[in-house]
């Protein structure tokens, strides 16, 4: 069996990796940090000597790139689509050339990679889909406005993709993973400082792919952040939308 996962060179696509490798998968990873994936397969080679670990390094904000890895990672049972970052601050503050590559890495290599593997999993008749969006995505998000946007786009489109395939019967599963704030790069990255613990990365995995391997549609880790979610689905967007606006102020402000 082999899983395939973008952004496996640390945080939750590292440890999905590990998750998958105790349950006997080979793994084809996927990041552009080399070095950092290198770390990666020494630590689950580590683990288990017998273990296939095929690492690429490529950058998927170029859309060539996705289907490179297509071409060179084929017969995949388990895809992980996990590669993105955030960004925070005022839309008319931030940088564009970033908000435009994040755009590129959380939306059009997710839906590049989703399409190609969904394809082939649906000739296959077999095979389970793992989208990583956020919480993030099931509302709108003043001040990091873009990075919600991108995950909205993944919740819409795998919740709509969940319901073709079941109308089809296919055997194929595709799930969507929406946590809360998680002790990872991210964090470092997208320059912000989240007011809820976050859940450690290795905790968000195995909840992650446990609930995939059973077909659970979404998937979201801690029971804070469950009711956060609950609480969307029944508050007018108007009250949601002042409330994140206040979070994300606090955000600036540590």
């Amino acid at each position: 069996m082999l899983a395939l996962i973008t952004g496996a060179s640390s945080g939750i696509g590292r440890d999905m990796a590990k998750e998958l490798a105790k349950r006997g998968y080979d793994l084809a990873l996927v990041a552009r940090n080399e070095d950092g994936l290198n770390k990666v397969k020494e630590e689950l080679i580590k683990t288990d000597s017998n273990i296939q670990v095929k690492i690429l390094a490529l950058d998927l904000t170029k859309q060539e790139n996705c289907y490179l890895l297509h071409d060179e990672v084929k017969n995949v049972d388990v895809f992980i689509n996990n590669a993105g970052f955030g960004l925070f601050g005022r839309f008319q503050e931030t940088n564009i050339e970033k908000e435009v590559n994040m755009i590129a890495t959380n939306v059009t290599a997710y839906h590049i990679l989703m399409k190609l593997y969904l394809q082939d999993m649906m000739q296959k008749g077999s095979g389970h889909i793992l989208n990583v969006a956020s919480i993030a995505g099931f509302m709108p998000g003043p001040l990091m406005a873009t990075y919600y946007a991108t995950k909205n786009y993944i919740v819409a489109l795998t919740r709509a993709v969940q319901k073709e395939i079941k109308k089809e019967h296919a055997k194929v599963k595709v799930s969507l993973l929406c946590p809360g704030p998680v002790n990872t790069n991210f964090n470092k990255v997208a320059d912000v400082k989240f007011n809820l613990p976050g859940l450690s990365s290795d905790y968000v995995a195995k909840v992650a792919i446990t609930g995939m391997l059973k077909g659970k549609k979404i998937i979201v880790p801690g029971r804070l952040i469950k009711m956060a979610r609950l609480l969307t689905e029944i508050t007018p967007t108007v009250i949601v939308e002042e409330i994140s606006y206040h979070m994300q102020t606090r955000k600036e402000s540590k």
